[in-house]
């Protein structure tokens, strides 16, 4: 009879170690596969266009303020280094497109550089960033 209870007693027992390590794969998948957006790292006062469509995937943002200020990745950037960071990103992310968020009162020269330094860079794929009229 003690045998027979004892039996029962290991037979009650789970072993979930096959479901840990199912939910540890997943995990490790899901921050492999997971594409991270980088942030300019300021709010710019962007112009309205009518024209103004939403990106889905714009992984390069570059940001200029009023004052014309270059932001990339949550950092200011000196226009001479625009390029470097912007092949440095392009390294991390190849298909990655160059979004640029241009404020309305910054200079038009600066957006052209910015445009310049990410051609230079290798990415063809710029886009500057607007409202949609009636936002």
């Amino acid at each position: 009879m003690r045998r027979k209870k004892a039996r029962e007693e290991e037979e009650a027992q789970i072993d979930i170690t096959p479901m840990l390590d199912v939910v540890f794969i997943m995990l490790i998948f899901f921050i492999v596969t997971a594409s991270f957006v980088k942030e300019s790292g300021i709010d710019v006062n962007r112009p309205d266009a009518a024209t103004a469509t939403v990106k889905e995937r714009g992984n390069i943002l570059v940001a200029i303020t009023d004052t014309n200020q270059i932001w990339i990745d949550r950092r200011q950037v000196d226009p001479r280094s625009v390029r470097a960071n912007i092949e440095r990103l392009r390294a991390e992310n190849p298909q990655g497109a160059v979004v640029i968020q241009a404020d309305e009162n910054s200079k038009n020269g600066l957006l052209v550089q910015v445009m310049d330094a990410s051609r230079q860079a290798g990415v063809f794929n710029v886009s500057i960033a607007a409202n949609e009229v009636g936002e």
